[in-house]
């Protein structure tokens, strides 16, 4: 007999079958969030949901647009951070209304979370901060779907804490997301177990094929990556069960304003994508 973690993958929740709504997909289909890195232009999160959006509509792939309005955590001071909370969010919304998709950012403080809800639809806890009880709480308090990425020093079954802490603020719309665990000072590895042990929370699971390829902390002031692996992570996340990918991806990554070197690059999206559904037909 399969595990509730082996046969939850099969299943979409009404919570995120409710943002799908105005989509055309295969329910069986795992759903893909992806986007840039951070909102830089309005040319460019145009470009990116309009090339996203309908390679998934051809592939009957449920999609969620991301872009960091903000970028708070970053290596050196002198890093991009956003073109502005307002604006940054607006355009956000912009895309979703536009693409009738539904979109997600990540927040940084308690007191982002009701200021982005009425922007998104699904609210982002970085992996540094999803222990932080306040975030969590006034994130599930927006009544929005919450994602919580795991954190790089946490395993998989002790994200059950992160979990009770939206569900006991009264919030059962709750996702986590896989993204690597640290290894030594500037290297992160992918434990796969991690994707079968959070859905024993019972919850929909994400697998962040960029970030979890991340090479932190250089000395240079600027985060390193291996985006040549990004198929490899995914094709392993589809084969372990994983409900959903995360995947940043932008035009040319080489001047992209944040995580230039873990992005994938559009134009290989799309065939990386029908690889992973023919990938998702063959296991489930």
């Amino acid at each position: 007999m399969k595990s509730v973690a082996q046969n939850y993958h099969l299943m979409i929740p009404s919570y995120l079958s409710q943002l799908f709504k105005q989509q055309s997909y295969n329910p069986d289909q795992f759903f893909l969030i992806a986007g840039p890195c951070v909102v830089e232009s309005e040319e460019l999160v145009m470009e990116v949901a309009d090339k996203v959006s309908a390679i998934c509509k051809r592939l009957e792939i449920p999609y969620v647009f991301k872009a960091s309005y903000r970028k708070a955590n970053r290596t050196s001071a002198s890093s991009f951070t956003g073109i502005g909370d307002d604006n940054g969010l607006s355009l956000i919304k912009k895309v979703g209304t536009t693409y009738q998709l539904p979109t997600t950012s990540d927040i940084h403080a308690h007191e982002e979370a009701a200021m982005a809800a009425p922007f998104i639809d699904i609210l982002q806890i970085p992996a540094f901060l999803c222990r932080q009880t306040d975030l969590l709480i006034a994130a599930a308090e927006t009544g929005k779907v919450v994602n919580v990425k795991k954190g790089q020093f946490l395993s998989g079954p002790s994200m059950k804490f992160a979990v009770d802490k939206i569900k006991k603020a009264g919030n059962d719309k709750v996702m986590l997301t896989e993204r690597g665990t640290t290894f030594g000072y500037q290297d992160l590895v992918v434990d796969y177990r991690n994707i079968p042990w959070m859905q024993e929370h019972q919850v929909p699971v994400v697998m962040d094929c960029t970030h979890s390829l991340q090479q932190p902390n250089q000395t240079s002031g600027v985060t390193g990556g291996n985006p040549q692996l990004i198929g490899t992570i995914a094709k392993a996340a589809i084969a372990t069960g994983a409900d959903g990918l995360f995947i940043e991806t932008h035009p040319n990554p080489a001047v992209a304003k944040s995580d230039g070197a873990n992005m994938l690059k559009l134009d290989l999206l799309e065939g990386l994508l029908e690889q992973l559904v023919k990938l998702r037909k063959a296991v489930i």
